[in-house]
């Protein structure tokens, strides 16, 4: 195992495109493909949600920001769309009998914007026709007719109350506070102070018939209001009558032009009665309509609030010769733009609304189709995701506000009847935001059944080659960039592959490589280039790396100064470097850090400080649990470890996690042992576990170039270089400039399997195996550990055997 070679060769540490094999001169030469590859297992779930009819089968996108999750769920939800029949129209009206819950009507397609119309002319006709047939010289006629007949009535009761009054001697008097009686004789009424002169029972006569005349007043006086409702009953008849005319007759070409609806004949009859009922809105809006300073002209009634109770609103329509479902990509999903809400308008200082103030949400317009959403937003937007659960579950759309759902409307609002929902959902969103979805909210696995994620890589064969640069054809010709050539496709698939962390397969996330194409377009522009080469797609991304690189110079810097401190010459004993990886927003880079152990005598103890400070991980903790693990078994198997030992991140003032220090954390453990030292010209990354076998790790490209950039500002000597696991070398995309060192060898790259040649590579010195004897070879690096294990064993036997003597010595 030790005396394998560990050196990377320099074709080892970066796979390089062949423009030749790519067999085209530029992009120009290829036919365009805009679907997405590698991505087969999510399309197949997006094809299959979007064909299934069941209502559960809704749809939740998995995968990583940039891969192209959006715009594929949008074209394949297209296309399913497109062998769909689009859907009917929705429509609300005034509901006559429940004025606050306009009713839902469903209508052929199209028939919504013409109801519409033709219901605002019905409006307008009758506010032109109405006034003028209650104009009209018949009305007039039988209006008078009545107000003469029910006047003569009156005034031919009084007449004849008034007679029998003065047979009685009783005058009947108008007076501004009403009728009075009195007693008259010979034509002129009688003064009080006459009538208490005259006999006893001429006076009780005078009282009877006083009496008997206001009897029958008061009755005449009761007749009256009924007389008057009679009246107004006998007005309101002939009205009606009119009305019923030209109502009548305005609305048969409505439901003449809506034959075979059924939904519009209830509504109909309904209609007919109200604006028979309500005439009187038609005489005023006629009298109206020419005051002020701008009058209103009656082709526009229609318009104003009054009338809005005739109006139709119209949800969603399409057209006629419609062909596919709707697709609705719903960027803010609030609550009301997911179901809808009813607004208001101000009248004489307070709110109020109607049928025409509801508008619809995304739901409405996706109904018969398809809705896409994201989910981190749905999420978000108080009340939205319980009202979509909601909407699917019951599979109807239901308008409830956010202050009617806490209870804070004042106002009086609507109650829209609910629409019947049949549409599918697709949720584009995350791995982490899928598994809290399924893990606390049970009712999501019931409406989202089917599951599409898209991976964040595919395998780098000659064939997805092929299609990589038929993409690259594809972005090219859809946003008019230059064409590229086959080395500036072949830059751009080595680009892929690194941004893969693995030189055998290619990123899927591909947003940000055709952020490359386009930066390096402009850079050809500016060059005069006809083409885009590898030049221009190199250019741009170094030049990207340069814009968001300043943290790492800084690091870099701090690190040449001796700021941070890092030898990359010498040897010390219990002193290793490591390297670290760091992700801030889009910019990635490594580090060397100072890694030291220190050792004595003790009970076994394997101290990480930075647990003890509590800035290290779990997973780093692990890793150094697992190194006591190694020690154990290892090393005096038989014999309790006696040591006591203590492992930090030298200058680190933040917290550190992860594992891949741990082959580094050893060999500084090892080394205090054995006092033996380490070579700083070296650096080293990978996790190591019980067995000694080193594991892979990430960021390894990163941590390299890290270090490499750290040498180079020290000075590179040719034995300077990086121990990584050889599991990573498929992971090598090195930047050219450490290919290059390597090549004319300032600069080493060793893959290892084992922490015993990362102890060669580090010390000079053999590792050392187990022989026949069960002893390790002398001089190795083991032999040395485990002589000072030995060493720490006996003189803690020898110390617990003073103390015992001590302690019987007290005892004594």
């Amino acid at each position: 195992m030790a005396s394998e070679p560990t050196a990377l060769s320099p074709d080892e540490l970066r796979r390089r495109c062949d423009p030749a094999a790519l067999d085209f001169a530029t992009t120009d030469d290829l036919e365009p493909l805009d679907s997405l590859i590698g991505q087969e297992r999510a399309i197949e779930a997006i094809r299959l949600s979007a064909g299934m009819r069941h209502r559960r089968f809704n749809l939740f996108v998995l995968g990583p920001e940039g891969s192209g999750r959006h715009a594929a769920v949008a074209r394949l939800l297209a296309e399913a769309a497109g062998e769909r029949p689009a859907p009917d129209d929705w429509v609300y009206v005034h509901d006559f009998d429940a004025p606050d819950r306009p009713r839902a009507l469903r209508l052929p397609r199209g028939a919504g914007p013409k109801l519409r119309r033709a219901m605002a002319e019905l409006i307008d006709d009758l506010a032109q026709g109405i006034p003028a047939l209650f104009e009209s010289e018949e009305y007039q006629s039988r209006r008078a007719a009545i107000e003469e007949e029910f006047g003569g009535r009156n005034e031919k009761a009084f007449s004849e109350l008034a007679q029998r009054a003065r047979e009685r001697g009783v005058a009947i008097l108008r007076t501004p506070m009403g009728f009075a009686l009195a007693p008259v004789k010979d034509g002129e009424v009688q003064k009080p102070e006459v009538i208490e002169k005259l006999p006893e029972a001429e006076r009780k006569a005078i009282r009877e018939n006083v009496a008997k005349t206001q009897e029958e007043l008061s009755g005449f006086l009761e007749s009256l209001p009924r007389i008057e409702k009679e009246h107004r009953a006998a007005i309101a008849a002939l009205n009606a009558e009119m009305a019923e005319q030209v109502v009548d007759l305005n609305l048969a070409d409505l439901r003449a032009e809506f034959a075979g609806i059924k939904a519009l004949e209830a509504h109909f009859d309904a209609l007919r009665k109200d604006l028979i009922a309500n005439a009187e809105l038609f005489l005023k809006a006629g009298s109206q309509r020419g005051e002020g300073a701008f009058p209103i002209a009656p082709a526009h009634i229609h318009d104003t609030p009054r009338f809005h109770r005739y109006a139709v609103n119209v949800m969603v329509s399409h057209a006629e010769d419609a062909i596919g479902a709707p697709v609705v990509v719903e960027s803010l999903p609030t609550l009301s733009n997911l179901t809808g809400r009813v607004e208001y308008m101000q009248q004489m200082g307070t709110l109020v609304t109607d049928v025409t103030l509801i508008r619809p949400g995304a739901l409405h317009k996706a109904n018969g189709g398809y809705l896409v959403l994201d989910a981190r937003r749905v999420l978000t937007e108080p009340f939205a995701w319980d009202a979509l659960k909601r909407c699917l579950e019951t599979a109807e759309i239901r308008m409830i506000g956010a202050g009617e759902r806490l209870g804070l409307s004042a106002t009086g609002t609507l109650e829209p009847e609910p629409v019947p929902l049949d549409l599918r959902v697709a949720l584009v969103g995350d791995r982490f935001l899928h598994l809290l979805l399924e893990k606390h909210d049970p009712e999501f696995a019931q409406l989202f059944t089917v599951t599409a994620e898209f991976g964040p890589d595919m395998d780098r064969r000659a064939e997805s080659m092929a299609l990589f640069a038929r993409q690259v054809a594809a972005v090219v010709r859809r946003e008019c960039l230059r064409p590229v050539t086959a080395d500036g496709v072949a830059a751009l698939i080595e680009i892929a592959s690194r941004e893969a962390d693995d030189r055998e397969k290619l990123s899927l996330v591909l947003s940000r490589l055709w952020d490359v194409l386009r930066e390096a377009d402009h850079h050809a522009r500016e060059d005069g280039a006809e083409t885009v080469d590898r030049a221009h797609i190199e250019g741009a991304e170094a030049a990207r790396l340069r814009r968001i690189d300043r943290v790492a110079e800084r690091m870099q810097e701090m690190i040449a100064r001796g700021t941070v401190m890092i030898d990359t010459r010498g040897s010390v004993v219990g002193q290793v470097n490591g390297l670290t990886v760091a992700s801030l927003g889009a910019a990635r880079f490594g580090w060397p850090a100072r890694i030291t152990a220190r050792v004595r005598l003790g009970a076994g103890q394997v101290v990480d400080i930075e647990r003890e400070v509590k800035l290290g991980g779990p997973i780093h903790s692990k890793g150094v649990l697992i190194l006591s693990g190694y020690l154990s078994t290892h090393y005096l198997p038989e014999t309790p470890l006696s040591l006591w030992a203590s492992l930090v991140f030298e200058q680190s003032y933040g917290g550190v996690e992860g594992d891949s220090a741990s082959v580094a954390e050893l060999c500084a453990l090892l080394s205090a042992l054995a006092g033996v030292p380490l070579s700083q010209s070296l650096a080293v990354t990978g996790s190591v576990n019980q067995l000694g076998a080193v594991q892979p790790v990430g960021g390894v490209n990163e941590k390299i170039e890290g270090f490499f950039d750290a040498c180079s500002a020290q000075g590179l000597t040719g034995r300077q270089g990086v121990l990584i696991p050889r599991r990573n070398a498929d992971s090598l995309m090195l930047h050219a400039d450490v290919v290059e060192a390597v090549a004319d060898g300032r600069f080493q790259i060793h893959a290892i399997d084992h922490v015993d040649q990362a102890l060669e590579l580090l010390t000079g010195l053999p590792a050392g195996r187990r022989g026949l004897n069960g002893e390790f070879a002398t001089g190795s690096v083991n032999a040395n550990v485990e002589a000072r294990l030995i060493d720490f064993a006996e003189a803690r036997r020898d110390f617990g055997r003073m103390v015992a003597q001590a302690e019987r010595r007290d005892d004594d």
